[in-house]
């Protein structure tokens, strides 16, 4: 989830503020979700977006396949 918190970042604002959208009580707690040691739900997902004020496909999202997505996509063409 390196592309949320580069927003986040870039947008200045904290993991405390974030936490507060999501009703956690921890910034901790929100950087487990950033980093992706906590699923983040679809309602969450649409909270932060709001919160950073970007699409949320831009957020969560990425134009770039993973070198197994894109192997198993090849693959599959192959077939």
């Amino acid at each position: 989830m390196r592309n949320l918190r580069e927003i986040r970042i870039s947008k200045k604002i904290s993991a405390m503020d974030m936490a507060a959208a999501l009703g956690l009580k921890t910034e901790a707690a929100y950087y487990k979700k950033e980093s992706g040691s906590i699923r983040i739900t679809i309602d969450e997902a649409k909270i932060i977006a709001d919160k950073l004020g970007e699409p949320i496909e831009l957020v969560f999202f990425s134009d770039e396949l993973s070198t197994t997505e894109s192997d198993k996509l090849k693959s599959s063409k192959a077939s």
